[in-house]
């Protein structure tokens, strides 16, 4: 029988998983049928225990079920327990295996697809929510020189520095160093509302890149932003959300999938 799989959120029509992963298996050969699944807000684990019992093999979780799914996981990789959220799950009789894909997504994505070096290099995240909390170990792993969360609250991003000590500097905006950034990541909220986050133009270093973890939105406000301030690289999240599945890939299945000519599909 075909294995089936998910993406689980609420909302979930704009989702452009099933187009990966279907990519995906007709590359590998691998015989699977990946949908959307919508879950009531309040009604994320009977969602999930209805498609285990229909014979459900693994789920992609997104927005807002991700705590909910680290809380559901019987067995939670270190990258997803220090992020407390799971973007996947794998379902193995009782056994429910938890992982979090989005860190090595997004670095994947920075190195391979947009050949941005992060080892020994200043980023500022901005933003310290659940996106910021999923992507900061992959981000220190890759040694950068500093690692700086801004926010809107100072104490949120205060928060993620103790939980990370030594390893990052947490503020509010009126603290931001006054030097340049050469990667300045966009994981707030604020583009969801046509605005730009509160940044000074003196964010950017000269040759910075801007990275706006939203997709499909063209040229965001953060971006447009950026680029105005002198950022000459612009990128938003469609290849962290392409590198993120195939991670997911293998995790189910054993199997990685070449991600390029996927990304030349969707970018088309």
């Amino acid at each position: 029988m075909t294995d089936r799989y998910a993406i689980i959120g609420n909302p979930i029509a704009h989702s452009r998983s099933p187009e990966i992963h279907a990519a995906f298996a007709r590359q590998t050969g691998e015989d699977l049928r990946y949908e959307r699944l919508l879950a009531p807000l309040d009604g994320f684990g009977p969602a999930v225990a209805a498609f285990r019992a229909a014979g459900g093999r693994g789920l992609n979780v997104t927005l807002p079920f991700k705590g909910e799914a680290c809380r559901l996981a019987t067995e939670a990789t270190p990258r997803a327990r220090v992020a407390e959220a799971v973007n996947t799950l794998r379902f193995d009789g009782a056994r429910v295996y938890g992982d979090n894909t989005d860190g090595v997504g997004l670095v994947r994505d920075l190195a391979a697809n947009l050949g941005v070096a992060i080892a020994g290099r200043r980023i500022l995240i901005v933003g310290a929510g659940g996106a910021a909390r999923g992507v900061i170990e992959a981000l220190l792993d890759a040694r950068p020189v500093e690692l700086v969360v801004v926010n809107r609250t100072g104490e949120r991003a205060e928060a993620l520095e103790r939980q990370f000590p030594g390893g990052l500097r947490g503020m509010g905006f009126e603290l931001l160093p006054r030097h340049g950034f050469d990667i300045v990541i966009n994981a707030s909220s604020a583009g969801l509302s046509g605005e730009a986050p509160p940044l000074p133009g003196s964010a950017f270093a000269a040759g910075a890149a801007a990275y706006d973890m939203v997709y499909g939105q063209g040229e965001t406000p953060f971006l447009a932003f950026a680029r105005r301030s002198g950022a000459a690289r612009l990128a938003d999240g469609l290849g962290m959300l392409v590198e993120q599945a195939a991670e997911s890939f293998f995790v189910w299945r054993g199997v990685r999938p070449a991600t390029a000519p996927v990304l030349a599909m969707l970018r088309a």
